[in-house]
């Protein structure tokens, strides 16, 4: 008897699944999906496993109990998709998440999570993640958001509250490419660069590292196909992503 793709609640206990190789329905040429799990609950991270094991999708499923082992897995291997709990033992996964984007721009985020607090979610995709659904959602809304992140698009779980949809609006407006492609955080830093901002400058406005803004537009000039500051900047103020200058 052929199994359900979506057997019941992720908390149930499932049987290990180990992952295959299928083929992208969409791109036949595309060996498929690479997910990595990190959670730190074992229970959790087979059941969500033995769902995309079923998706024709997906080609591996890796899994991580701790931040840091996420962020090593993540420089060995180049994930399409990440599926990131908050609260883990060593650090939560919004500083995960920010180093995961960091050095691997194509990773796609996805927070899957217990923690409903409004300025956690505002924060998570500031960090850079693409989505944010509660753990409690049903197996198939899981899977939809994971197709629509991958595929680029925004996911928002309905405990997303009004007010935190306004604050997202104002931080995200509608962009055209390639500015559409840049997460929350790279608009941020974008604006900054527009405003003539350095890298210091705009290193302690975010209180993360100059390195680490180093990095990052870097990264915003590989998805702009842009060279130098000037060039970013003009399409900043064309898009309007220039802001009030800050002191």
């Amino acid at each position: 008897m052929r199994r359900s793709r979506y057997p019941g609640p992720l908390t149930s206990p499932r049987r290990r699944v180990f992952a295959r190789m299928v083929t992208h329905p969409n791109a036949p040429d595309d060996p498929g999906c690479r997910v990595l799990i990190v959670d730190d609950h074992p229970v959790f991270r087979r059941g969500l496993r033995d769902i995309l094991d079923g998706e024709p999708w997906v080609r591996e499923v890796h899994e991580a109990s701790t931040a840091g082992e996420a962020e090593r897995e993540a420089v060995f291997t180049a994930f399409d998709l990440v599926v990131m709990d908050i609260e883990l033992p060593d650090h939560d996964g919004l500083i995960a998440t920010r180093r995961i984007v960091r050095n691997s721009p194509r990773a796609r985020i996805l927070v899957l999570t217990m923690t409903e607090d409004q300025k956690v979610v505002i924060e998570a995709l500031n960090s850079g993640a693409s989505g944010y659904i509660l753990k409690k959602s049903d197996p198939r809304d899981i899977v939809h958001a994971l197709q629509t992140v991958l595929g680029g698009g925004l996911v928002l779980g309905p405990s997303v509250s009004t007010a935190s949809l306004r604050a997202l609006r104002a931080q995200d407006p509608h962009l055209d490419p390639p500015l559409d492609r840049l997460t929350l955080r790279e608009r941020q830093i974008l604006g900054l660069i527009a405003q003539g901002r350095t890298n210091s400058f705009i290193g302690r406005q975010l209180n993360v590292s100059e390195k680490t803004v180093r990095n990052q537009v870097s990264i915003i000039f590989t998805k702009l196909n842009v060279t130098d500051r000037l060039q970013a900047a003009l399409l900043a103020r064309e898009a309007g992503l220039q802001g009030p200058l800050t002191g």
